[in-house]
């Protein structure tokens, strides 16, 4: 049975704070290999922005750009090879939209730093902004994932109706559904 950590969910404020948050609790073999591959990803875009916030070698910020980039392309690799059971899922099309979002904004960053272009600051912060909704997103991938394989059986019985799901406040601290 999956551990719930809902507490944990909300005190993740850093890149490094998900990528722990990954490798602990495991439900299946899918979950473990999404988890391992995000926190892989979670540790790339960490090191980007650490690199870019404390140096200023464009070529040091360049190369961890170039290797997050290989390691995003080898996360979506692997998303297509996932079960039917994640596929179904909503959420892993979302999930899908935000990591194409976040591959095409590091390719711009990139191209930033290649160029020196003085729009580089600005591709920075959009991707470092679609780097964290798409972690979020995975977040509630792999939680909407684990609780649909979870026994009804083994949901507490005493949980209060109108206490927000983990789901419900993970989407209004990301702020998605207020319109």
């Amino acid at each position: 049975m999956p551990v719930t950590r809902p507490s944990q969910l909300m005190t993740l404020q850093s890149f490094g704070d998900i990528s722990r948050f990954l490798r602990e609790g495991v439900a299946d073999e899918d979950s473990r290999q999404l988890r391992d591959s995000l926190s892989a990803l979670s540790t790339q875009i960490d090191e980007a922005v650490r690199v870019r916030r404390t140096s200023t070698d464009t070529s040091a910020i360049a190369r961890r750009v170039v290797s997050l980039s290989h390691c995003a392309r080898e996360h979506q690799l692997l998303l297509t090879g996932l079960g039917s059971a994640w596929h179904a899922l909503y959420e892993f099309g979302a999930y899908q939209r935000a990591l194409r979002e976040l591959r095409n904004a590091i390719a711009v960053w990139q191209q930033m730093l290649e160029q020196r272009s003085p729009g580089e600051s600005a591709s920075f912060d959009q991707f470092e902004l679609l780097a964290w909704r798409t972690l979020g997103e995975a977040l509630l991938l792999i939680d909407m994932y684990e609780h649909q394989s979870e026994p009804v059986s083994e949901l507490p019985d005493s949980t209060p109706r109108n206490k927000r799901s983990v789901l419900q406040r993970i989407r209004a601290w990301l702020g998605i559904g207020r319109g």
